[in-house]
């Protein structure tokens, strides 16, 4: 009997499940706590469902709960339970019970069920992650929170095969309104994205480290840092933070330290500063810098020191701000850069950027300047064959444009292209959740060429890790885009007869090598 089940990620253990402990450095012990969560989120769901109410503490709780059981975001256990104990308390306030029931069906039955709820599943803890930070800046719409009690309903009901791909297809439809909600509370937050070149290079001095994903996390840490002297670095997937202007704004917002999420090991090792972890990406930190690292929201390590916020969403940073001056930072200005030795990355490039420019894209396209666009992006990994998306990109022709997104950019964002008529080859879009961003470029061009996104000179070449990822597919795939390149690996909980659903259905292809996918993609014999 295994000790653990989890398939949720893309290194998930032999490529079918991690079942004595998480390749993620998840311990049995947390797998199954965060499965009886998920299993009292959906008791809650249900009761609310069965009363036909959706408090707005409810749905706070249900996103918050389903972000906490997504990858590399929570492993203290202590944590967790507490967090199940609010939703037990939640659920006597409404007449309920949490019963104790074996979380163990959520992985149990026919092969082909077992995968589509999981795909649900992962796609609510998504989509959970999204609604969290738009929550975060007082943002909220009805259909996105509807849909946490009803598909968390979903999960333990009957469903045939046709029944759950209808489920699933809406699911996406609703995730692509949450990144639109998301996009709107950060742009009227902190204004539209501007582009931007950003310094991998760090300043003497005393300075921090900001990894994850949440702004309004980023803007305090900066106000409270204003004046002190303190540098700050953003990290993996904080990088389009120095887009916006209401951030940008901080003279110490001074660059970006070190590459994607899964190098954090090896790069945290002997920096002379604190680092904190907004959202996931956390990885089991190594006892040589634990003592540096700080989580907040719903991150969480047995034995690292929580920000926690007051009833306003304030947080108290000053532990950091102590701990950065104590440490000085180094003496003299560091020489560091990207993974291909670039020193300068730009960023900045969202809808609102890159449609002041849609004229001269879409003339460029017309005369043939521009031949082909690809957005490469998604989430990085330790996989060996990640590679893949640094020579695909190195091998797109000099006549088209990469668009990318997420941390999976750190594979090559670091690389000089060239530009096409001023505008840079490679065009940042932002954060995972700015995948909005990228389906709006694609719209608004489908529009002036009067046709279909599936009918542009246009390619995604897709790299996922874990939920926030399985979200974007689902939604990519609700809205009719075709043909999509997906790796390292196809998920694990995709059964073979849902694999072939979507190959026929939406032309969904694993990625191949480079030149030989570049091959197809131009018809190239």
């Amino acid at each position: 009997m295994s000790e653990m089940f989890c398939f949720q990620c893309q290194q998930t253990a032999g490529g079918s499940g991690c079942v004595r402990t998480g390749v993620c450095g998840k311990q049995p012990e947390t797998a199954n706590l965060q499965d009886s969560l998920v299993c009292r989120l959906i008791r809650l769901a249900e009761l609310c469902e069965e009363q036909n109410q959706h408090p707005k503490e409810v749905t706070r709780l249900l996103a918050d709960g389903l972000f906490t059981t997504l990858t590399n975001v929570n492993f203290d256990n202590e944590a967790i339970r507490a967090f199940m104990e609010r939703v037990e308390q939640q659920l006597h306030r409404l007449g309920g019970f949490a019963a104790g029931e074996d979380p163990g069906w959520l992985w149990q039955g026919e092969t082909d069920t077992v995968s589509l709820r999981s795909t649900l599943l992962f796609g609510l803890k998504g989509m959970a992650a999204y609604a969290h930070h738009a929550m975060n800046l007082g943002y909220e719409e009805a259909e996105v929170s509807a849909w946490f009690y009803k598909g968390l309903t979903a999960l333990r009901q009957e469903h045939s095969i046709e029944e759950w791909l209808a489920l699933i297809m809406e699911f996406g439809q609703v995730n692509f309104h949450c990144m639109a909600l998301l996009d709107r509370a950060n742009t009227e937050t902190f204004g539209h994205p501007v582009p931007t070149r950003v310094n991998t290079d760090i300043k003497r001095g005393p300075f921090i480290v900001v990894s994850g994903h949440d702004l309004e996390d980023l803007r305090q840490l900066l106000e409270q840092t204003a004046g002190t002297g303190i540098n700050v670095y953003t990290h993996c997937e904080m990088l389009p933070a120095h887009g916006y202007p209401g951030l940008k704004k901080y003279p110490q917002l001074a660059g970006n330290f070190g590459t994607a999420w899964q190098s954090q090991q090896r790069e945290f090792e002997n920096i002379p500063a604190p680092v904190l972890f907004t959202t996931n990406c956390l990885m089991p930190p190594r006892p040589s810098y634990a003592d540096r690292v700080y989580t907040t929201s719903v991150v969480g390590y047995e034995g690292l020191r929580h920000i926690g916020a007051d009833d306003q969403g304030r947080k108290d940073f000053s532990p950091l701000i102590r701990q950065a001056l104590e440490l000085g930072g180094y003496e003299t200005d560091q020489s560091m850069s990207g993974i291909n030795g670039g020193h300068m990355l730009t960023t900045g490039f969202a809808h609102d950027a890159v449609l002041r420019q849609a004229p001269q894209i879409i003339e460029a396209i017309r005369n043939g300047a521009i031949r082909h666009i690809f957005l490469v992006g998604g989430c990085d990994g330790a996989h060996p064959g990640r590679n893949y998306y640094t020579e695909f990109v190195k091998r797109t022709p000099m006549d088209s444009l990469v668009l990318t997104l997420a941390c999976g950019k750190y594979r090559f964002n670091d690389l000089d292209l060239g530009e096409i008529n001023r505008i840079p080859r490679i065009l940042d879009v932002g954060q995972c959740n700015d995948a909005y961003s990228a389906v709006r470029i694609a719209l608004a061009l489908a529009d002036a060429f009067q046709c279909t996104v599936n009918d542009l000179p246009l390619t995604l070449v897709l790299s996922w890790y874990e939920q926030k990822a399985v979200c974007i597919l689902l939604s990519l795939l609700a809205l009719g885009v075709k043909n999509i390149y997906l790796g390292p690996t196809l998920p694990a909980f995709l059964s073979e007869t849902v694999v072939k659903t979507l190959v026929d259905a939406y032309g969904l292809q694993p990625i191949t090598d480079p030149q030989q996918d570049l091959d197809a993609i131009f018809h190239r014999g």
